[in-house]
C-alpha cells in the first residue's frame, strides 16, 4: 500500500479513504477520457460496456467491492452487477481482467 503514502500503522479507516478517493480518481479520468458527465453515467443502461469497462478498472486496480464498484458506476443491484461484470470480463480479456490460463491437454 505504499503508493498511497499509508503504512501498516496506519488505521484502516485511513486505507479505506486512500482507496475510495483512488477510485473516484480513476472514475473521473474515464468519465473525461469518453466527455461524459455524472449523468451521462447514471442515464445508460446498467449493461453498457462502457460502462463495465470503467467497473472492470475499478475491480483491478482498486479493493472495492462489487458491491461498492456496482452503486459507484450505476450498475444496479450488486447480484446483477456482479453477473454483468464477470461475463463483460471474461469476453474482453484485454480489458485488464486476468484471465485463466489455457492448460495445455494432458497436465
Amino acid at each position: 500500500m505504499m503508493e498511497s503514502g499509508l503504512g501498516d500503522h496506519h488505521s484502516g479507516q485511513l486505507h479505506r479513504e486512500a482507496e475510495e478517493a483512488r477510485a473516484e480518481r480513476i472514475v473521473g479520468q474515464e468519465l473525461s477520457r469518453r466527455g461524459w458527465s455524472e449523468a451521462d453515467l447514471e442515464q445508460r443502461r446498467r449493461n453498457d460496456p462502457e460502462k463495465l469497462a470503467i467497473a472492470t478498472r475499478l475491480r483491478r486496480e482498486t479493493p472495492l467491492t462489487v458491491k461498492a464498484i456496482a452503486g459507484r458506476v450505476h450498475l444496479g443491484a450488486s447480484k446483477g452487477a456482479n453477473g454483468n461484470l464477470h461475463r463483460y470480463m471474461q469476453a474482453n480479456p484485454s480489458s485488464g481482467a486476468i484471465a485463466e490460463p489455457a492448460v495445455p491437454p494432458g497436465e
